[in-house]
């Protein structure tokens, strides 16, 4: 069973996969437009919720959920299933193949054996296509990769049915119906005014507050559960925005791209600076990102760097709060 499928790289895997399948339905949207369509841009802090043994930080919304809305604004309707027997989730997939019905999968990345070392992490929100089986492996479209790949029926199981938060399942999802005439001017209008009222909410656990909320945080636990615990939080922090979701500086440039395509659909000049705007935003993330890496392997000898960390933060949430505010006015 092989279903001719195109294999594209992409910067995020949900993004990729979207458009990968909706490019085989002979929809062609771009990444970033799905990105920007579904609202993908956003920011949470759950310091009640441990991960790793750190607090739960997401520069995403919830798995599935960009596609989901994506999907929704476009008019595209999606089937989502999940399994509680691998043997059912197993046979549902290979009679999609057997369809010709390429199929998005939600997996665990710690067990994906194509991965490099350094990537693998118990993070169960990743997602890739199987398109096919050949002598009893899975043909796998892995949008971060720049090559299609396989697994065993057993290897797919158990990434299938990887253990922790946000267990994927068994869940398999594809698109059932595309319209004729996707109205793109609308559905972008509706992904942007979500991720400004998302990033803008008065509530401290997402977006700009959820922000300054942790770059507060960082001095007071060098104080009060010191430099060890400290440093552990900040790799968390730094993991989640560039290892795994792709996250923060990637996803300003992503989201830059976006906005430079709705200038053009939408004719409106105005989106087309901020999109420079929010990139550079993004080199601002990525810089944070090196300090903290510096802190963590005990290359950084500046004195007071929680309290530098902090400040450096805090300029990206004001940055960033008065970015959403233009965004929103813009369209």
């Amino acid at each position: 069973m092989k279903i001719n499928f195109e294999h594209h790289q992409t910067a995020h895997c949900e993004n990729g996969v979207a458009s990968n399948l909706l490019l085989n339905k002979g929809l062609k949207l771009s990444e970033p437009m799905i990105f920007g369509i579904g609202s993908g841009l956003f920011f949470v802090y759950l310091p009640f919720l441990k991960v790793n043994f750190a607090p739960g930080f997401s520069y995403r919304p919830m798995p599935g959920s960009i596609f989901t809305k994506a999907a929704k604004r476009l008019g595209i309707k999606i089937k989502r299933i999940k399994f509680s027997n691998p043997k059912e989730a197993q046979a549902a997939l290979e009679k999609n193949l057997e369809q010709n019905i390429p199929t998005g999968l939600q997996v665990g990345v710690f067990n994906l054996t194509y991965f490099p070392e350094e990537y693998k992490f118990h993070f169960n929100a990743h997602n890739l296509v199987v398109y096919g089986k050949e002598d009893g492996k899975f043909l796998i479209s892995d949008p971060v990769m720049d090559f299609a790949t396989t697994l065993t029926e057993a290897e797919l199981e158990k990434v299938r049915y990887a253990k922790g938060a946000l267990a994927p399942k068994g869940h398999m999802y594809f698109p059932t119906h595309i319209p004729e005439n996707v109205h793109l001017e609308e559905a972008i209008k509706k992904g942007i005014k979500d991720t400004c009222k998302n990033m803008l909410a008065p509530v401290p656990l997402i977006g700009v507050k959820a922000m300054r909320w942790v770059a507060k945080s960082i001095p007071k636990w060098a104080e009060k559960k010191g430099t060890k615990m400290t440093n552990h939080y900040l790799g968390q922090l730094i993991r989640m925005q560039e290892e795994i979701g792709t996250g923060g500086g990637g996803f300003r440039f992503i989201y830059g791209a976006f906005l430079q395509e709705a200038a053009v659909i939408l004719k409106n000049e105005e989106l087309k600076e901020l999109s420079k705007e929010i990139t550079a935003i993004g080199d601002l993330w990525r810089d944070f990102a090196v300090d903290i890496a510096r802190v963590y392997k005990n290359r950084n000898s500046k004195s007071d760097i929680y309290n530098q960390l902090s400040k450096s933060m805090l300029h990206i949430a004001d940055l960033e709060e008065a970015f959403y505010k233009k965004l929103r006015k813009a369209i």
